[in-house]
């Protein structure tokens, strides 16, 4: 029979300390106590040997020893701890203990810290899960909590992947409502007023998505009202260009745009496909006038 591991000895100490009747002496309270502690030791001794899942198992039976004695603080690191340790190869696993420390930390009002993971959270939707929907779901959710905690520019980045993830489930409205939400809030301060641009012209490629060119101007309109430095832009006249493409189902025009604009400035992954969709359209429908 091999020998056990120190960090398989750990966890059945642990367990039996949680699972021990308590004596005379020593409240309950105590013997959770202990057990959490075990539990610790013994997860941190699966990390040395690389075993992840065990890991992650131990903490959660800390972390729920931790609530047994009401230690909420402690709890709540114990499942961020796992979460931690799932995160290497088990992302639903991560989700749950992430999900569990957000609870301990939205009752303690610790709301800077819930927003924090749940973050996390969209961003194992979306890179190990690849569920956009819930992804997208998660950077709103944070979005709301670090604005309310005064943290505008870190609400204003979830909110802007939010927004991205809604282009991306062609879901426009949404996304050029959650758009138009980080330009205002970027407006007002010197710091970022120059992103709000970049902002407006994905506001305008998803207005262009729906094939609505009269969103697509008006919007166009209201921006400039806002800012008026806004109409000499490179952005405001790539969407300008696009919209007289769109108008007269010209598919050579906008290509020709298209290559144009992103000589000077690199399309990323997001624009080049939300320009696919648009320029699909213009093929399916040509001359929308």
């Amino acid at each position: 029979m091999p020998s056990k591991s120190p960090a398989q000895t750990l966890l059945e100490k642990a367990d039996k300390k949680a699972n021990s009747s308590t004596g005379w002496f020593s409240s309950s309270s105590t013997k959770f106590e202990e057990a959490g502690d075990l539990f610790q030791q013994a997860a941190n001794a699966f990390k040395i040997d690389k075993l992840f899942k065990e890991a992650g198992d131990a903490h959660s039976r800390e972390a729920e020893c931790r609530e047994k004695c009401q230690e909420t603080n402690e709890a709540a690191n114990a499942w961020w701890n796992a979460a931690k340790a799932y995160k290497r190869g088990y992302p639903d696993l991560a989700i749950q203990a992430l999900t569990h420390t957000i609870t301990h930390l939205t009752q303690g009002g610790r709301f800077r810290q819930a927003a924090d993971r749940e973050k996390e959270i969209g961003q194992i939707y979306l890179q190990e899960v690849n569920d956009l929907r819930k992804a997208c779901e998660s950077f709103e959710r944070a979005g709301e909590w670090y604005a309310q905690e005064d943290a505008t520019a870190t609400a204003n980045a979830c909110y802007k992947d939010a927004a991205d993830l809604h282009a991306d489930l062609d879901e426009f409205p949404q996304a050029i409502a959650r758009y138009e939400q980080v330009a205002d809030g970027s407006l007002s301060s010197a710091l970022t007023r120059y992103s709000v641009k970049e902002y407006w012209l994905r506001s305008s490629l998803c207005a262009l998505a729906m094939a609505d060119t009269v969103t697509a101007k008006r919007n166009l309109i209201k921006y400039t009202s806002l800012d008026t430095t806004f109409s000499s832009t490179r952005e405001a006249k790539f969407v300008n260009i696009l919209i007289e493409a769109l108008e007269a189902g010209d598919n050579e025009a906008f290509t020709a745009a298209v290559f144009e604009y992103d000589q000077v400035t690199k399309l990323d992954n997001w624009k080049t496909n939300i320009l696919l969709k648009i320029k699909r359209s213009i093929q399916e429908e040509p001359g929308l006038t």
